[in-house]
């Protein structure tokens, strides 16, 4: 009891010391820092709204990006080492802020921005448009050959199945834990915890047979995954966003200008073709980002 008591008081004193940082920590009055995760997706939002930034002002943009995870970037932008960086509300809502991952996607958004208002003084810009839910996938022979539509289904077979999922995924509170309580899944041994990037080549591979990856990945179709329907709405809306510190916003007010002219500007599929872009074509994240950009008249 004891210990769990200095656990807690620990925890308390991280939280409050990650708060006192952002409200002190020095800005950057010539430069705005752009943070993003170690996946694809974020790298590709990342420059999306670091091209906008050039674009749109006077301001330069440093790019601090493969920051690892949620709770390093959480971090490293309370810590004031970067102003923004993409997220998605589902992740905020039950990684960072430890609410229930329920409700629909404008109740979500508005959860999460107020919370990170008054708790971080952080916020967000408006949603890019797109919900890039976790994706349970398997391969599209599998589902094919056992007639299989939705998770509910799939539970009767993954005792035989072996299972691949990222470290976030197995530690989060809407992750692996919750999922497999709600619809039942035991596999034939502990999911093997990989890196991102190698989970789609090893369920195409045949070494797992089922892999959290997510919506949006570019690789679905290229390597005939099929996503099972999560039919008993375990995962929350997971809208992306920039989550940005409003000193920034109070200093650069020309920022929020111009990263909102991004939001609703990407659909479910627009996102899926830019994973691909940069996973199945190897092009270079900033000609992918620049293109994108002109088709949608954002940037001359």
């Amino acid at each position: 009891m004891k210990h769990a008591r200095y656990r807690v008081v620990a925890t308390g004193l991280v939280l409050l010391f990650s708060v006192l940082l952002s409200a002190c920590a020095p800005s950057h009055s010539n430069r705005i820092v752009i943070g993003s995760k170690n996946f694809t997706e974020s790298l590709i939002l990342a420059e999306l709204a670091a091209q906008q930034i050039e674009s749109r002002t006077q301001l330069k943009v440093e790019r601090r990006f493969y920051l690892a995870g949620t709770y390093i970037c959480q971090q490293e932008i309370l810590a004031g080492r970067i102003d923004l960086y993409p997220e998605y509300t589902g992740t905020a809502l039950a990684a960072i802020l430890k609410e229930k991952a329920s409700g629909d996607k404008d109740e979500v958004y508005r959860r999460v921005k107020a919370e990170y208002e008054s708790r971080f003084r952080l916020t967000l810009t408006p949603p890019f448009g797109f919900n890039n839910t976790f994706a349970m996938e398997v391969r599209g022979e599998d589902a094919r050959r056992l007639n299989l539509r939705t998770l509910s289904q799939a539970a009767a077979f993954t005792p035989r199945w072996r299972a691949g999922f990222g470290y976030e995924f197995m530690e989060r509170p809407d992750g692996y834990q919750g999922l497999a309580a709600t619809y039942g899944l035991k596999f034939a041994g502990p999911p093997r915890v990989m890196d991102l990037g190698l989970l789609a080549p090893a369920l195409k591979n045949h070494q797992i047979d089922m892999a959290a990856g997510n919506a949006t990945d570019g690789l679905i179709p290229v390597f005939d995954f099929f996503v099972l329907e999560d039919d008993r709405h375990y995962f929350p809306p997971y809208e992306a966003v920039m989550v940005i510190r409003q000193q920034t916003v109070q200093q650069h007010p020309e920022i929020a200008a111009a990263l909102a002219d991004l939001g609703g500007k990407i659909s479910d599929r627009e996102m899926q073709k830019l994973n691909y872009a940069l996973d199945g074509e190897h092009r270079d994240v900033k000609d992918v980002a620049h293109d994108f950009l002109r088709r949608k008249g954002l940037i001359p």
